[in-house]
């Protein structure tokens, strides 16, 4: 669900974010509309307010782990676990950690690609949710989700900074909530 949806309709919290994505055309690719969160990232109040969001959607879950995904999932969550007392998880790309690790394969729309995880970085029962700045698709989310949930984990909910337009209306993934601060921007230019 979008937070417009869910109690933040009209926020000048969620414009000043909206607003502080820049949208790089035909990036990586002819016909893709990127969203640079970057610009986020720079603009400290903007940056307050995502965490700030989040942090308010979380605090009274009893979330004990954060996990982000690779990369940009990185730059929220961290962020978010310290501020409500959970630990961060890295959910990484093929080859980047160290030591025994699990994994989860998933599709892409031009092929396939791997998560990973250490053994023993999450418990059994442990509430977790998910952090990533977009959700297209929900692929790696999917893959995000069934690789904590091996382990036991209980993952409470998926949030991203950013949904397209495909995942509106979309309140789940996977059975589990869908939480999303903003749609992306310039799409109407570029069609």
């Amino acid at each position: 669900m979008f937070a417009a949806e869910n109690g933040l309709k009209g926020d000048p919290r969620l414009e000043a974010i909206s607003a502080a994505i820049r949208v790089v055309p035909n990036f990586p690719k002819k016909g893709i509309m990127f969203q640079d969160i970057t610009t986020l990232l720079l603009d400290r109040k903007a940056f307050k307010h995502t965490i700030d969001i989040f942090v308010d959607r979380y605090k009274d879950m009893q979330i004990s782990v954060v996990a982000g995904v690779e990369a940009r999932g990185f730059l929220f969550g961290p962020s978010i676990a310290l501020a409500i007392g959970a630990k961060f998880v890295p959910l990484r790309k093929p080859g980047k950690l160290p030591g025994k690790v699990i994994s989860e394969s998933y599709e892409l729309e031009y092929g396939h690609d791997r998560l990973e995880m250490h053994v023993g970085a999450v418990e059994p029962r442990e509430r977790v949710i998910i952090i990533d700045d977009l959700v297209a698709t929900g692929g790696t989310l999917s893959a995000a989700m069934s690789l904590l949930e091996s382990q036991g984990a209980e993952v409470v909910e998926c949030a991203c900074v950013i949904g397209l337009p495909e995942v509106k209306g979309q309140h789940k993934l996977k059975g589990k909530p869908l939480y999303v601060l903003v749609e992306p921007s310039g799409l109407d230019e570029f069609c």
